[in-house]
Formats: C-alpha cells, structure tokens, sequence
C-alpha cells in the first residue's frame, strides 16, 4: 500500500519492470469466483427477509478469503505474486474514488442532529479505544490505527484508505482488512438477536446496527433482519459514517504529520492522498445531481450506480490480488493479537453506542 500515496519527503521505491499481462490472470479469476459465490442462493451469501434477498456477505471479502487459499494451497509463479501486489496498489484510490459516486451529503443533515451526535461520538470511541487496546495486547500501532478506521467508519473501505496516510505495509493491511471483517459478520448476526433480548426499539436498533456494524452490506442485512423500520434508518445511519470518512482522513493526516513533526515542511495539500479529493468531488456531484442517466434500448442505467458498481468491481479484483499476497505463516504469528484488539474494540464500541442511544434519543 505505500505506494499508492508518499508524503513529499519519504523515499520512493525504485523502479521495477512492470509483470506481463499473464500476471494478472490468478486476480482476475479469483475475483470471478468471488461473484459468483457471492450470488449462491442459499445462507450466508443469501438472506431472505421482508424486505427481499439480501446478500451480506460482499463479493470483496469472498475474494480475500479465495485469494488467500489459492496462494497458500496452490503453486503460483512469483511473477503473480508480484503482480498482485502492483495490481492492488494502481486500483484501490481508483476504487476509493468512486466509492463517491454511491453517496449523498444531504444525508447528513437528515439523520437528525442526536443520531448525528451519536455517530461522531461512536466513531470517536471507537478509535481512541483500538489505539489504547493496540497497546495493551501489544499490536503495531499502524495496524490498531487500521484496525480502528475499519472498525469506527466502514470497514475494508476505511482501511484501505488509511493504509496509504500513515504509511502501512501490505501485512498490516492484510491483518486488519481480515479482522474487520471477521467481526463485522459476527456483529451482523449477533446484534439482531441482541436486540431483541434487550427489547429495542426500531429507531433505537436501527440507529445501534448503523454505528457499530463494520460493512454497508452488512448493516443492511442486520437492520432488515430486524424490521422494515430499522433496516432503512440503519441503512442511512451507516451511509453518514461513510461521508464522514473524509474529514477523518483530514483530521488523522494532520495528527499523523503532527507526531512525525512535519507540519512546517509538508505541504497542507498533501496531507491526505489525492483520491479523496476524487471521492468528495463524486460524492457532491452525486448530491447535486449532476450524474445523467443513461438512455440505451435495453434499458436506462443511471450513471452514479454505474460508478458505484464499477468501484465494487475493482474493490473486488482488488481484494483478491491482495489475498493472493498474504502468507498464512505470518498471520498465524500476528494475527490472534489483530483479533483480540478488534473484538474487545468492537464490544466497547456496541456498549458506547447504546450507552448514547439511551441518554439522547
């Protein structure tokens, strides 16, 4: 990942030859069976609720789990390995970027002023409380500072956009993409039973699922799993979240270039990597707008879910190139400290949330 974005003064990488197209083979049919495991009509890629299919589990995270399993059972060239890792790295800010397309800014302004609260305060917690458990079970602290982004906004989508900021190498992006969404199905079944025994109500659970879930997919399938009414208010309090990712990004590029002493040499503009300026600038047009629908004979495709469909598309081949990176070696050695961390992060962040859903809705 630190290549995707370099603060002015960091070393660059020397040049290496780019892999042959062949390379790219072993991403791109690992990202294929992921789509089509993602469809399989039966639970957990289907649940069926009252308001239709739903597909939880997102194409992305089946095909980090399937590129891991092909690199570590099958016998790849080291070409491929490579490749992956260049494949990764030139795709995911285009992915951040169009991510954009699918959000709406006024959204959060309708959430309501408490729920709004609520989020900012949640997300708040939840990072704070990843850092210090970093600490304590001993965790790299750039793999609880990912751990934390994935946990306090949006899963796989915080991560990968964080990794570039402070400089995360390819291990600590794999460790913590897998933990998050490790629990993020674990919360997605567990709060909807939850909720029942402690007897919440719609609002309240929508508003719970929405700032505690990691993945959009999975905060929709818990909300609906739940009722109409709080899959919806769910849905949307998890969309604020998302839209929030940018000034957090801003505000951690700051705290970053602060503890590294940087603020008078580095430019104020490189601060947070270029594709965030992508991604407001898609995420306002969106708002406003501006995206046209585009007519053919076959049908008419609005031009922001085509966008949004296409960055789900490359957050997948991305996912997968990445899965064909890790080594289970090294994550068998790293990873059960990941997974402490996230967890208890995750439990004082339900209890937070529903701490504040108490006291002010």
């Amino acid at each position: 990942m630190e290549g995707i974005h370099q603060l002015p003064e960091s070393a660059q990488p020397a040049a290496t030859a780019a892999p042959k197209w062949w390379a790219y083979i072993p991403a791109a049919l690992v990202a294929g069976l992921a789509y089509g495991m993602h469809y399989l009509p039966f639970p957990p890629f289907r649940v069926m609720s009252g308001a239709g299919a739903r597909y939880p589990v997102s194409a992305a995270i089946i095909a980090i789990v399937a590129g891991v399993v092909v690199r570590n059972l099958l016998p790849l060239p080291a070409a491929s390995i490579e490749g992956a890792k260049g494949l990764a790295r030139r795709i995911i800010p285009v992915t951040i970027v169009l991510t954009g397309a699918g959000l709406n800014l006024v959204r959060v302004a309708s959430v309501g002023s408490r729920a709004l609260a609520i989020v900012v305060l949640c997300m708040t917690i939840a990072m704070a409380a990843t850092v210090w458990l970093a600490r304590w079970f001993g965790l790299l602290p750039r793999t609880g500072l990912l751990i934390g982004a994935g946990t306090a906004i949006c899963g796989t989508s915080a991560i990968v956009a964080v990794a570039p900021l402070i400089e995360a190498d390819d291990h600590d992006l794999m460790i913590s993409i897998g933990t998050v969404n490790i629990l993020g199905l674990v919360l997605m079944f567990a709060l909807p039973a939850a909720g029942g025994l402690l007897g919440l109500r719609d609002d309240a659970f929508g508003v719970w699922a929405g700032t505690t879930i990691h993945a959009v997919p999975q905060v929709v399938a818990a909300g609906f799993a739940y009722s109409a009414q709080a899959g919806a208010l769910a849905t949307l309090v998890k969309l604020v979240r998302v839209t929030l990712l940018a000034p957090f990004l801003f505000g951690l590029g700051f705290w970053h270039a602060r503890r590294r002493r940087q603020t008078v040499s580095l430019q104020w503009s490189r601060l947070v990597p270029p594709f965030v300026f992508g991604f407001l600038a898609l995420s306002l047009g969106n708002t406003l707008g501006l995206f046209p629908v585009l007519q053919f004979r076959f049908g008419a495709f609005p031009l922001a879910d085509i966008l949004t469909n296409l960055g789900e598309l490359l957050l997948t081949v991305s996912m997968a190139a990445m899965g064909l990176e890790v080594n289970v070696r090294f994550l068998a050695r790293t990873g059960g400290r990941a997974v402490l961390t996230g967890a208890a992060a995750s439990v004082v962040l339900c209890g937070a949330s529903l701490l504040l859903i108490h006291l002010l809705l």
